[in-house]
């Protein structure tokens, strides 16, 4: 063989070792996700990218939306109940029939980014008003991993909407209005930490979405983004660094262990929406990446929520040593009733009996008048998987009357937030339909 040849064979061989490097890079670099189990067999990139879309998936929390509880992940037929009807979770996983098999990367990517399916526009129920932020290679990590698990041929229950709502067209003026189709972009002025954070929390984690307050075409107002607002009858607290109605007073410590275990230890326990998404989506997301929306949040403008929500811990010092039931006061339905069915395991001083989930005592819902949230457990109960460990509490819908649970709501509010519930029974009537 020539010399000539041999140097041509030579630089084949170096330029091809070149592009093997450089599609390892791409698909290998590091985007703060712990890598699942290998895939027996599959090869390294294709393994790495996979444990990449999988976490990216539980950061910008699809199964939530796209499961029935019980029911296959991502098979779709999740009810939500809006203003203006009824719509419903679809299939994404990779059926060709019910799913999203037949889809080409090109319309994965402008579903989520732009709320443009194969078949039309999609509704804002779906988060593309945030996702849009996301790159396009994260997005398509997201479909590579969605096509790696197993099809599942689920039909897609038809939306149930009144006119002209039923009508996807519409949804573009609302896009034309309302939807800023934009990638998200570091800012320079911020660190490697803030901007991570800044991307976790808006284009993948989608906070805004139920924190911010939506005007009447259910936009979100940017002018009071986080600012707190009320989704399927739950209060989805201020979390603005605002010292009395956000989160500006709250620790490190706290903010961390919430958003990891949806518990902070003389404050909150999540529920309702917001414990599905640490169950689901924020527990599985790496230390580093906890800090670094906790970063972001720490450093975004503190807006003023509504002031009658704000904590209220001076009440607990006195509760502190209540540990039995107090003097019964002349209006004790309410009393009575936590009595036969909270105290057990609340405790009458808050503090929660063999398990942390149950403390009361610094609760944002019970510092709530209008008790939206504290009304939803007692309907419905909460749950709570972290791990393997499950938390939950039953509801009571079926055994308790309207007048029953607003008494009991405020008997809360007045014993664990100290101030004056304005819950109802027509309230409470009306958080039932929900």
């Amino acid at each position: 063989m020539s010399s000539t040849w041999k140097r041509l064979l030579w630089l084949l061989f170096v330029s091809g070792a070149l592009v093997a490097v450089y599609v390892l890079y791409v698909l290998l670099r590091p985007v703060g996700a712990e890598p699942s189990a290998p895939i027996a067999g599959a090869p390294v990139e294709i393994t790495a990218k996979l444990a990449r879309g999988e976490y990216l998936a539980r950061a910008a929390d699809c199964v939530a939306c796209h499961t029935v509880p019980g029911g296959k992940p991502y098979a779709g037929g999740l009810t939500f109940k809006l203003p203006f009807g009824t719509i419903y979770g679809t299939n994404i996983t990779a059926d060709r029939e019910t799913g999203i098999g037949n889809w080409s990367d090109d319309q994965f990517v402008r579903a989520v980014r732009e709320g443009v399916g194969p078949e039309g526009n999609l509704y804002p129920a779906m988060p593309y008003t945030s996702y849009t932020a996301m790159s396009r290679e994260d997005a398509l990590a997201i479909k590579a991993y969605l096509f790696s698990l197993p099809p599942v041929k689920q039909p897609n229950p038809s939306n149930d909407l009144s006119f002209p709502f039923n009508q996807r067209w519409g949804m573009a003026l609302w896009n034309l209005a309302f939807f800023e189709n934009r990638r998200f972009t570091s800012n320079p002025d911020k660190g490697e930490q803030w901007n991570r954070g800044a991307y976790l929390t808006t284009a993948l984690g989608h906070c805004g979405e139920c924190h911010s307050p939506r005007n009447l075409a259910f936009a979100m107002k940017q002018s009071q983004y986080l600012a707190g607002e009320v989704v399927q009858g739950w209060f989805a607290a201020n979390i603005t660094p605002h010292k009395e109605t956000g989160i500006g007073n709250w620790s490190e410590q706290q903010l961390a262990a919430y958003l990891a275990t949806g518990h902070a230890p003389g404050r909150s326990s999540a529920s309702g929406p917001m414990a599905e998404a640490v169950e689901h989506s924020l527990q599985y997301l790496t230390p580093g990446d906890i800090q670094a929306m906790l970063t972001y949040l720490r450093d975004i403008p503190a807006i003023a929520g509504d002031s009658a929500t704000a904590v209220n811990l001076k009440p607990q010092s006195a509760l502190a040593a209540t540990v039995v039931a107090p003097t019964p006061r002349q209006d004790s339905l309410g009393q009575r009733l936590f009595a036969q069915n909270c105290a057990g395991c609340h405790l009458w001083n808050g503090q929660g009996r063999q398990t942390k989930y149950a403390s009361l005592r610094g609760s944002t819902a019970s510092n709530d008048p209008q008790g939206r949230s504290v009304v939803q457990a007692i309907l419905m109960g909460t749950r709570i998987s972290i791990d393997e460990h499950h938390e939950s509490m039953p509801g009571f819908a079926e055994s308790h009357s309207d007048e029953e649970v607003a008494e009991l709501a405020n008997y809360v509010i007045a014993q664990f937030g100290g101030k004056q519930g304005t819950v109802t029974a027509s309230q409470v009537a009306e958080q039932r339909k929900q």
